[in-house]
């Protein structure tokens, strides 16, 4: 039924968001300890998916908002050296997974982040960049993941796609795209609506089986 597969990235193949906390937090301290928000994973938790934007405007609440833009910039560019140098724990069973799904599939990534984050997945994980033909975000294109996942629908000219991911933005920009959304329940978000549910990437691989 399916003749490509779409994956969000954070919540859906990996967890970064302890290492996130850390390199925010360093920035904090060393430059603007003036900030008095919390930052952990499991804040982070509660709201990655969300555009970048709307996350410093969550994140920083102790700030001016346009101080709280200003500085998520600069974190997440120290975020994406961080992660490259010390990666970050990928969902288990993932590699085999994308291993076996790409011999059957296009794989492609579609995340709602900034510049250098998806190219920093693939350098702290180089052995999985082989199985991604495509990727798009927000921070190269300007748009909205549903724009995104459309464009990288028609630029690979796939004719039924499948969404996978793990937030309630996940399913919303998969509705509007036109494209069937399955659901990593194991991630960050919590979701009602959806095609079909999995609890780990390896049952990616027997729903799809099953639904051909």
């Amino acid at each position: 039924m399916f003749d490509s597969i779409i994956f969000d990235l954070d919540g859906t193949l990996w967890d970064s968001t302890p290492e996130v906390a850390i390199a925010f937090n360093k920035i904090l301290k060393e430059k603007y300890p003036y900030v008095t928000d919390e930052i952990t994973a499991d804040r982070l938790r509660t709201l990655f998916g969300r555009p970048l934007n709307e996350i410093a405007l969550e994140l920083f609440q102790s700030i001016p908002k346009d101080q709280a833009i200003k500085i998520m910039d600069e974190c997440c560019v120290y975020e994406c050296e961080y992660l490259a140098q010390h990666g970050a724990t990928l969902f288990e069973g993932l590699e085999e997974t994308l291993q076996e799904l790409s011999k059957m599939y296009p794989l492609m990534i579609v995340s709602n982040c900034q510049e250098g984050y998806i190219q920093c997945f693939f350098e702290a994980n180089p052995q999985l960049e082989q199985y991604f033909i495509d990727y798009e975000y927000p921070g190269r294109t300007g748009k909205s993941k549903a724009d995104n996942i459309k464009m990288v629908v028609e630029r690979n000219q796939l004719k039924s796609p499948v969404y996978v991911g793990d937030t309630l933005g996940d399913a919303k920009a998969s509705k509007e795209a036109g494209v069937p959304f399955i659901f990593a329940r194991y991630g960050f978000g919590h979701v009602e609506e959806y095609y079909d549910v999995i609890d780990s990437p390896k049952e990616l691989i027997d729903k799809l089986n099953t639904i051909k």
